[in-house]
């Protein structure tokens, strides 16, 4: 299963590094769980996005997926991929960037032809084969189209896939060097947050800790004296605060690194996709450890 992590100091500038790392060193799992792609994206002082990615495929030994990087930004998102459209290309590795604003997304959207067509011109945003960097172009259509709103984009976005589009999961989180956005859409995958007081829960720590199944591990000195808000796949360390997401639930984090969080798609989706409904490449890479 695709794993997401995203991180907010705002407006603080955070250091951190970063290891993508794959799954259990296991030769009998190798073709369900060696991953794809793995990549991080975050902005300059100035706000330029930056985005390092690579595919990573299943044929290059049982060894880790592993790009160590130290950057500073306000904002990060990172990604571990386990493809489920698209071939095994740096195209296709998440995160994507468009209009200035760094997205990673985990679910499966089918129905593509349908999902091009209602693009329209908008298609041209995409560059690779992806379901989720489809998905983004119509957020950041429906953003423009909300005025730059970008709440309102996903919403509106999130909504039309859901009515109009089979779909497994819809969970995502976006940035731009003020602001996190995340959705957990429909209960298929969970997706947890937590605010995090400067050094944690024991007030001087900073973080340094892997997930649950150490797919992706986070650490970050500067975070024994900066606070931060923190959108994961799992939890990421062992901070008693970190809470699931409900379905349907969105969340903004903005540079004063207070949350709203709001239910915004409380019906369920008009085509939901069950495991056994996926392409076995799909399957595979949705299926829960």
């Amino acid at each position: 299963m695709c794993r997401l992590f995203g991180l907010s100091s705002a407006p603080r500038r955070t250091r951190a590094t970063f290891w993508l790392l794959d799954a259990p060193d296991s030769l009998s799992k190798q073709s369900h769980r060696d991953p794809d792609g793995t990549g991080l994206g975050y902005f300059d002082a100035d706000g330029t996005p930056e985005v390092h990615k690579a595919p990573i495929a299943a044929y290059r030994d049982r060894c880790f997926a592993e790009e160590a990087k130290e950057v500073e930004s306000t904002t990060f998102v990172a990604h571990v991929r386990f493809a489920s459209t698209g071939g095994l290309e740096r195209r296709n590795t998440h995160p994507f960037l468009q209009d200035g604003r760094l997205f990673a997304h985990n679910g499966v959207v089918e129905g593509l032809d349908d999902l091009d067509a209602e693009l329209g011109e908008d298609r041209k945003l995409v560059k690779g084969e992806t379901d989720s960097e489809r998905f983004f172009a119509l957020i950041t259509r429906e953003t423009r189209a909300h005025g730059g709103d970008v709440a309102a984009g996903i919403e509106a976005a999130a909504r039309w896939v859901a009515q109009h589009l089979p779909i497994y999961g819809l969970n995502l989180v976006l940035t731009t060097p003020r602001d996190l956005w995340a959705l957990r859409y429909p209960d298929t995958h969970r997706l947890y947050v937590l605010q995090r007081a400067a050094g944690g829960c024991h007030g001087g720590r900073h973080l340094d800790q892997s997930g649950t199944d150490g797919r992706i591990r986070v650490r970050s000195r500067d975070l024994v004296g900066a606070p931060a808000y923190v959108v994961a796949s799992e939890h990421m360390d062992d901070h008693p605060g970190w809470s699931p997401m409900e379905p349907g639930e969105l969340l903004h984090v903005g540079p004063d690194l207070v949350p709203t969080r709001r239910i915004v798609l409380p019906e369920e989706p008009a085509h939901q996709l069950s495991l056994a409904d996926l392409r076995p490449e799909a399957a595979t890479s949705q299926h829960p450890d």
